[in-house]
């Protein structure tokens, strides 16, 4: 059960960073630029997700593992995000 988690866990969050990095690369192909901040708009995002898979993990029982999947997800692929591009 923890393994299926953690690869759900990873796969969304492989997938966000994969579809954020996929996004910024047709933006660039387009000629456009990135916007000023979006590191930090994208970083406060993780953080809310973060705090919000913690809270779930607490309050709600195994029967909302998936959604909490999510959030762990979204949350871990906001941080790689993030730090991919520093």
């Amino acid at each position: 059960m923890i393994v299926l988690r953690l690869i759900r866990i990873v796969a969304i969050a492989l997938g966000f960073a994969c579809l954020f990095a996929l996004s910024r690369y047709f933006t660039a192909v387009r000629g456009g630029e990135d916007l000023p901040g979006v590191s930090w708009a994208l970083a406060v995002l993780s953080a809310l997700f973060t705090a919000s898979a913690a809270v779930s993990e607490r309050i709600r029982g195994p029967e909302a593992a998936v959604h909490k999947d999510v959030l762990w997800g979204l949350a871990l692929g906001g941080i790689i995000s993030v730090i991919a591009r520093l």
